[in-house]
């Protein structure tokens, strides 16, 4: 252990050395504070039991609404569109500024999103004929896939809005804020269908990515605006939920009538400002502690595979699940149905098991997130046109300086 320890800070120290100076460090760190949020609140608020035979899914949410204040801590997808946003923006500017082509710059950009989803698609292809052919019911592998495959619908609004940032850069908040606005008043006020909810898909994510290329441009280099952000998103979210009648959970819950993620509702987008004010009222925090060279090593490594994190977490907690059917008995916390907090407290006890097997699938897979690049000749402090990131450094402290 202590060995391990050891190596550990050398390697963060040579990280800490490789970084470029001029890199803003706060920029990897919520970026991975939000792909780590929606990971563990997956983890925590989605259950595979087998109380109907075969295997469904449920929610902690739907048999006790009084966990509802979880979705507001680990709903952290307003914070990696702000992130996506500010990437996106500055990236762009510098391609124009370089002469990078635009279909140069959204190539790069998004090709390394697209490398670990074609794994994903691959694998679970070759892994749902496999349990159809084996004799699993149609219904179980129906569920197992809608958990692999629902979290990919973010991955596409993402792009889109990347392959968009020209026209939408600078594009004011408030502008999909309040198509958002209207649209919910025509869904709950006026009696619109319901399919035009989806409208807010795009209108809803925009207003955090507006908001990060904002932030490129210098916006917030005073902590007033994040502060209004802050305050009023939170006075506005609680004024709907209380007043307005949405709901009080920020992620979908089985059964509900109404759900603030799917698609985006105001009080979705209000929380969101909330969000992503206080995210960059901590901006200056986040970067005393990245100056601790385990602290930022950590943090650059999470942002290295970000996107394998991110895509195989549900295939880890599927795999500990399935593995536990061959128990003898139900496992409490991994296939009972979560309505007790004795739930609670026993899924919080598998979550190591759940981190473990996503290292394994990590591990296997990450390779498709970090092909190499051809080495650029650029200024070590400045972002590369076409991507947003850095040049990747001859050590193998790479880790340090790489965007998702």
């Amino acid at each position: 252990m202590r060995k391990l320890r050891a190596r550990w800070s050398v390697l963060a120290d040579r990280v800490d050395t490789a970084t470029p100076a001029g890199r803003d460090r706060t920029v990897d760190a919520l970026r991975a504070f939000a792909i780590l949020g929606v990971v563990l609140g997956h983890w925590l608020v989605t259950a595979l039991t087998t109380a109907n035979g075969g295997l469904s899914t449920t929610s902690p949410l739907a048999h006790m609404p009084w966990l509802a204040p979880v979705s507001w801590v680990f709903q952290t997808l307003s914070v990696f569109f702000l992130v996506g946003g500010h990437v996106a923006a500055r990236g762009h500017a510098s391609a124009r500024e370089r002469g990078v082509s635009y279909g140069l710059w959204v190539g790069q950009r998004l090709s390394r999103l697209f490398r670990p989803v074609a794994a994903v698609l691959a694998l679970w292809a070759v892994a749902a004929g496999g349990m159809l052919l084996g004799g699993a019911e149609l219904g179980t592998v129906q569920t197992l896939l809608k958990l692999v495959l629902s979290p990919l619908w973010f991955l596409l609004v993402f792009t889109a809005l990347t392959a968009a940032t020209p026209l939408v850069a600078r594009l004011h908040p408030v502008w999909p804020l309040a198509v958002v606005a209207a649209v919910d008043l025509g869904r709950f006020g006026l009696g619109a269908p319901e399919w035009i909810g989806w409208i807010n898909v795009a209108a809803g994510w925009l207003v955090p990515f507006t908001l990060g290329a904002a932030w490129s441009r210098g916006a917030f280099a005073r902590r007033t605006p994040a502060a209004v952000l802050l305050g009023g998103g939170v006075a506005a979210t609680a004024a709907l939920v209380v007043w307005g009648g949405y709901p009080a959970s920020m992620v979908g819950v089985p059964g509900a009538a109404v759900s603030n993620l799917n698609p985006p509702t105001l009080a979705a987008g209000m929380f969101g400002l909330a969000q992503c004010g206080l995210a960059l009222l901590l901006r200056e925090p986040l970067a005393a502690a990245m100056r601790r060279p385990r602290a930022w090593a950590t943090v650059a490594l999470v942002n290295l595979s970000a996107m394998t994190i991110f895509l195989w977490h549900q295939t880890a907690m599927m795999a500990v699940t399935a593995v536990g059917l061959l128990a003898p008995a139900d496992l409490p916390g991994l296939h009972t149905v979560p309505d007790s907090p004795q739930w609670i407290a026993t899924r919080l006890l598998w979550l190591p098991l759940f981190a473990a097997a996503l290292a394994v699938c990590w591990a296997a897979f990450r390779t498709y997130e970090q092909a190499r690049r051809r080495p650029e000749r650029m200024t070590p402090s400045r972002p590369d046109a076409a991507t947003g990131t850095f040049p990747r450094p001859r050590a193998a402290s790479d880790l340090a300086v790489r965007h998702a």
